[in-house]
């Protein structure tokens, strides 16, 4: 052999392992569309029944999430060395025989309402029976207090035994504040009920219109009308309002009426920074509410890779994806059976697959990574919020959140849309990598419907993780034309029905591509150097700063 040729064969080989595939890209090429299809095929299967909570079929998917961690050789996600968190739940159902609410000026009953068709009203303090009598009523606009956009809709005023009523949304006609016709939290239901609770008020009632609910009262009542669940004990009932409530636009037009006012008038007046809260004068509200409760509990099933750098290791990326659909409902042409396929079957998969992926490149890994799959999100997001108030990982420790629900089940497309676009440094990564594979990141195409809020991700914002929701992009490849369309019917008549299920349109190319996306890009946060962070001024930062000094 040519001695200089000893000395020349290590820097071919040297060359060949740098220019070759990297133990990453090796790992994203094990993400397949057949190994995706392989479990959403079993779990949206007939045979675990729609996987609703605390049901056979919410065992057989508990069961099936073990036994993979397991396979793949997944560390138990709970310090007790347990794959699962239990999660007790309260269900409660309303009497609707019984279910009352009158209107009454100065001191007559003007107006009854009907359960369901005008109104929705339940219990917010877990009572078991709720009877108020000529309670007084202020109407506060939205109801919002932001103190960043110098906004606050109460002026000081004692709310303290009043019932509030609500405007619905928040504020849209300054681009400069609540990020204009993009919704924020400030504008959910869930806040204005929350901001109630906070003000010691007696009730609260949101006024529906299509416009600022983003759905039609048929939503509300279906909603609404059937039993709810809450987690059990997670706040202090004696605390809370005694009802919340929605009533239709038409009677609270009436309401307003009756006091004087007109609606459209108040609602116009809410929009504006210097809105004072008006009493409805002389007119009072009767309530009369029944509840029954029951217990229940559901799960969380949770895995973890550890990383190896020291320094690092007890630091997370967390990957999330909601486990549980409607279950068995009433049948539509024979079908009784929610099978979830693309709501969540897809999004369990696609972490699953990920756990896969990051098994095999551990020993690069400079975190950690917990790969959690919640219950109970058709429940209100119940599983995740158990979660973030009882974290197995401090979220002071958790670099990012990457939450998948519902997944590119329809082929390839040139973009991807994340909801939370922007928002904080993760969607630079995923811009970074997606821009390598020649493809496009895009925001939330409807802002206005408040999607951040509406997925397990919010759960983890609100404790200050920098959280992403990726959705599928809408430019597809070798499709016709007019395919989106198709796209938007399907999901449209599929969406919370016994249609979602495997159909003859599916193409996991278009889910693998982003899977594999996903993967890469969050890689990269888990090795960075910095954890990733909101950006200023957005509505998280704060809890996000007192989360990081709190953590051990």
């Amino acid at each position: 052999m040519n001695r200089n040729l000893l000395y020349i064969i290590p820097f071919i080989v040297l060359f060949a392992i740098s220019c070759g595939p990297s133990a990453v890209d090796e790992a994203a090429q094990t993400i397949t569309a057949e190994s995706l299809l392989s479990h959403i095929e079993v779990l949206s299967s007939d045979e675990f029944e729609g996987r609703a909570p605390a049901t056979r079929g919410e065992d057989l998917t508990v069961e099936y999430l073990t036994e993979k961690l397991q396979e793949m050789g997944i560390e138990p996600g709970m310090g007790d060395g347990s794959y699962t968190q239990h999660i007790p739940l309260l269900g409660q159902q309303i009497d609707g025989s019984s279910a009352a609410m009158n209107i009454r000026r100065n001191g007559q009953v003007a107006q009854q309402l009907d359960y369901r068709t005008d109104f929705m009203a339940w219990p917010s303090n877990e009572a078991e029976r709720v009877q108020l009598r000529n309670a007084e009523l202020l109407y506060v606009g939205y109801g919002i207090q932001a103190p960043e956009f110098d906004w606050d809709d109460y002026k000081g005023v004692d709310v303290e035994g009043k019932v509030l009523v609500f405007k619905n949304s928040d504020p849209s006609n300054d681009p400069e504040i609540f990020e204009g016709d993009s919704r924020l939290y400030y504008g959910r239901w869930s806040y204005k009920f929350e901001k109630a609770e906070e003000m010691g008020a007696l009730g609260a009632i949101i006024i529906h219109t299509t416009p600022t609910a983003g759905y039609g009262w048929s939503v509300v009542e279906n909603s609404w009308g059937r039993e709810r669940f809450s987690l059990k004990g997670d706040d202090d009932a004696g605390t809370k309002p005694e009802f919340n409530a929605w009533i239709t636009e038409e009677h609270s037009e009436n309401l307003f009426e009756l006091a004087g006012l007109n609606l459209e008038e108040m609602l116009e007046a809410a929009e504006n920074r210097n809105f004072e809260p008006v009493p409805l004068g002389g007119v009072t509200l009767d309530v009369n509410l029944q509840a029954n409760y029951s217990d229940m509990s559901t799960r969380n099933v949770l895995g973890q890779i550890r990383g190896s750098d020291a320094d690092l290791m007890d630091e997370y990326i967390v990957f999330t994806a909601h486990h549980d659909h409607l279950g068995i409902t009433t049948p539509v042409d024979g079908d009784s059976i929610n099978n979830g396929a693309l709501d969540n079957a897809a999004g369990v998969s696609a972490v699953l697959e990920l756990a896969k992926a990051y098994k095999l490149v551990e020993p690069e890994m400079r975190r950690s990574a917990l790969f959690l799959f919640v219950g109970a999100e058709e429940m209100g997001l119940l599983g995740s919020q158990y979660w973030a108030q009882n974290p197995t990982v401090h979220p002071g420790k958790i670099t990012a959140n990457f939450n998948m629900d519902g997944m590119q089940v329809y082929g390839e497309t040139e973009d991807v849309v994340l909801v939370g676009y922007g928002r904080n440094t993760i969607t630079d990564v995923i811009k970074q990598y997606a821009d390598q594979d020649g493809r496009v990141v895009k925001p939330d195409p409807n802002p206005e419907q408040g999607f951040f809020y509406r997925s397990d991700h919010f759960s983890m914002a609100r404790v200050g993780i920098p959280a992403i929701f990726p959705n599928p992009g809408r430019d597809y490849v070798d499709k016709p034309e007019d395919f989106i369309e198709t796209v938007d019917s399907l999901s449209a008549a599929n969406y919370h029905s016994v249609g979602d299920e495997i159909n003859e349109y599916w193409d996991l190319t278009g889910m693998e591509k982003d899977v594999r996306l996903f993967f890469r890009s969050s890689f990269h946060i888990l090795n960075a150097a910095e954890m990733m962070r909101w950006e200023d001024g957005d509505e998280f930062q704060a809890v996000r700063e007192e989360m990081l000094m709190q953590a051990p």
